[in-house]
């Protein structure tokens, strides 16, 4: 069975290393970027380039899509010169771009009166990620498009997921940045007591990198299937009991010295009312 060609829209910080890992790819590459020159390392190394998505289109019926927001991926796909002008009947139009679950949802829809599946598969891991090809991708859509796209994706992939249909796997990306940049929030305040204690920040940077590496960092407790509390006799309640205990302890303690620095701890006072009940294990019994 032939490889399908594969086509990458989009050359910007994520889809530049993502492209650049298609490039061995036995079926072939056509890439396409607003910006011409963009282009010219992957021609230079045996890619075809094309000066639109219609025309890519024309060459690819696996086409990755990875562009900034989505309103350009409403463009890339339904405008003037979008993929739906030339895409043939089982093309298979993946958006890498993390937007709205609902816009994904809509797309799908528009694509199917074309006879081409969209699926949304953002992508998690960064720029270096992207490079190595360790990305983790959250795939929205059918079992049949998934099996289209797992191979070409392993190129830049390391973890390919089937979250469920169309919008799931921006709906999961979005729960994965939720983590990411509530705890980069937390972080600001963490370095704010810090600095206030008269220690050195990037010396807690290091030692927190360092331990999240070993540890997995918020990820680690994130082992059960379901968010309910936890029912007596579960494996899992007294390790997340103890969890919680430990947390509240450390919590307690970081508000009292925020407390004699005079440092607000807002996230800090959040996650010591809601860990417990998060967990699934509620209030420790002292403070029933």
């Amino acid at each position: 069975m032939n490889e399908p060609r594969i086509g990458f829209i989009g050359l910007g910080a994520m889809g530049a290393p993502m492209a650049k890992r298609l490039l061995d790819w036995p079926g072939g590459l056509t890439v396409c970027d607003v910006r011409p020159d963009a282009s010219k390392p992957y021609t230079e190394e045996g890619a075809e380039a094309a000066p639109s998505p219609a025309e890519v289109a024309e060459h690819a019926t696996v086409i990755s899509v990875a562009v900034v927001n989505d309103a350009q991926v409403r463009d890339v796909i339904t405008g003037r010169e979008g993929v739906l002008r030339s895409a043939a009947p089982g093309t298979v139009v993946a958006v890498h771009s993390t937007i709205s679950d609902r816009t994904a949802e809509e797309l799908a829809a528009e694509c199917t009166t074309h006879g081409v599946e969209l699926v949304d598969a953002p992508v998690s891991g960064g720029r270096p990620g992207a490079t190595k090809g360790t990305l983790a991708v959250m795939v929205g859509g059918s079992d049949a498009a998934f099996e289209r796209i797992r191979a070409p994706f392993g190129c830049f992939a390391d973890l390919i997921v089937h979250a469920g249909p169309v919008g799931a796997g921006t709906r999961m990306k979005l729960a994965r940045n939720l983590v990411h940049f509530i705890a980069f929030a937390a972080t600001t305040e963490a370095q704010r007591l810090a600095e206030a204690a008269g220690l050195d920040i990037t010396l807690l940077g290091k030692v927190v990198r360092h331990s999240d590496a070993v540890t997995g960092g918020p990820g680690a407790i994130m082992l059960r299937d379901r968010t309910a509390p936890i029912e007596e006799g579960d494996f899992w309640l007294p390790i997340l009991q103890h969890v919680r205990d430990l947390g509240e302890k450390d919590l307690n303690l970081a508000l009292d010295l925020g407390t004699r620095l005079d440092v607000a701890l807002p996230l800090a006072e959040l996650a010591l009312e809601h860990l417990g009940p998060g967990l699934g294990v509620g209030a420790p019994e002292r403070q029933l």
